[in-house]
């Protein structure tokens, strides 16, 4: 009896794999012909059958859901190809041919990385983001998927999900960092850095038509991970996250002084003078001869309301770079904004002797100030035609009576339409 069983169990499981077998040679019949709905069909239909099949057939079987869901890359449908890569995953595990499994993997990765960059140059950045980070979540030892996931939802402005993503990668330890296998052209000069392998830079070394094999290796992304972090949550208004993140952003990248005026400015906002002062003498002595660097102090500092700091900063500005449109602009509105004062004290004089005296003094004094803005808004115009520095140097032009200026930027402002 127990001899019938078994060569009834036998005989099932003959049939069984029979049945496999064929099926799976008519979904590759339909896969050859390019009927990917249908051959989606079928595979569906015999999804129960794989928990019995062995590793051939269960590679094939993966290697063929593939292949349907790929459709030759010509699939436009996210589920499409993220079920590609997972089927893909599945046939490398599940003894599928090598050769097919590898070539379609990159097939696949290709056209998830192409199609993403389509979304980013149609500013569809939140569904790129999305593909990209479907397909890290299957392939997780390809960080760099999250890593452009999160750069896209930068973009995007969808700040909250960003930053998980960039916790996420701190947590991973992901630097980005890659090796390029680069020589230099024997004849041109020029270093060509884009060899596939290092075998393949070799052959063309051994040629004789490179020479100085060399290993390049790209910069670390870490530091502006963590950068990114910060400035995340300081849009937020999570300063402490914010000052915590960019403590961490600064140990990797000391001299980064984005960071160092993001944390001066938070310490500034929530009330911290001390340790506000500290770090602006600190970018100060960082980098004493970057002009954009002496802006954005001169910025801060007019923003925590010491003006003369802020002079200061803006005439260094200046200084290392005369046609500064923004640090002149700056500089001549401070200058500027004298005035308000001497025209009040102007109206509240009465008619007496003294009074006119006065008043007289007070005209001279209007009359420096325009003067001393001038040559700040005359550099700013230099630079850049913008209608209100035009309307500025007009008016002023026509209060200190120099007629022929004054003409001349009557005359530019109406060809600005101002």
């Amino acid at each position: 009896m127990k001899n019938q069983l078994f060569i009834v169990a036998l005989l099932l499981a003959v049939t069984v794999s029979f049945a496999q077998k064929k099926e799976l040679r008519a979904v590759g019949k339909l896969i050859k012909t390019k009927d990917f709905a249908a051959a989606q069909t079928q595979l569906k239909s015999i999804e129960g059958m794989m928990s019995s099949a062995d590793d051939v057939m269960k590679g094939t079987y993966y290697t063929y859901l593939a292949q349907a869901n790929f459709k030759d890359g010509t699939t436009q449908s996210t589920d499409d190809l993220i079920n590609a890569a997972k089927a893909v995953n599945m046939a490398k595990e599940n003894g599928g041919d090598p050769e097919v499994v590898d070539s379609l993997a990159d097939a696949i990765r290709t056209a998830v990385v192409n199609s993403a960059v389509a979304d980013q140059g149609a500013k569809r950045y939140e569904v790129a983001a999305d593909k990209l980070e479907a397909m890290y979540r299957v392939n997780p030892q390809d960080t760099a998927f999250l890593y452009f996931a999160a750069s896209n939802l930068v973009d995007g402005v969808k700040y909250d999900k960003a930053v998980v993503l960039y916790n996420e990668l701190q947590e991973l330890g992901y630097t980005g960092i890659t090796q390029m296998f680069a020589a230099t052209d024997a004849e041109t000069g020029e270093i060509k850095d884009d060899f596939s392998s290092a075998h393949e830079r070799d052959l063309y070394v051994k040629s004789g038509a490179y020479i100085k094999p060399i290993i390049i290796k790209t910069e670390s992304k870490a530091g502006e991970i963590a950068k990114n972090i910060a400035l995340i949550y300081v849009s937020q208004g999570n300063n402490d996250a914010a000052i915590g993140a960019i403590e961490k952003a600064r140990k990797i990248n000391p001299d980064d002084t984005t960071l160092l005026m993001t944390e001066a400015d938070i310490q500034y906002k929530t009330g911290n003078v001390a340790r506000f002062t500290e770090l602006m003498n600190e970018a100060a002595a960082k980098d004493p001869n970057n002009a954009e660097l002496q802006y954005n102090l001169g910025v801060v500092s007019a923003d925590a309301g010491d003006k003369d700091k802020a002079k200061e900063y803006y005439l260094r500005a200046i200084e290392l770079n005369p046609s500064y449109p923004a640090a002149n602009m700056n500089m001549s509105s401070m200058i500027l904004a004298g005035e308000g004062a001497v025209v009040e004290e102007m109206n509240n004089l009465g008619t007496s002797s003294a009074d006119n005296r006065r008043y007289d003094e007070l005209k001279q004094k209007r009359k420096d100030i325009y003067l001393e803005a001038i040559p700040y808004l005359e550099a700013a115009r230099s630079e850049n035609e913008d209608v209100e520095v035009v309307r500025t140097l007009m008016n002023i032009y026509s209060i200190v009576r120099q007629t022929d200026k004054f003409k001349m930027m009557k005359a530019k402002l109406e060809e600005l339409g101002g």
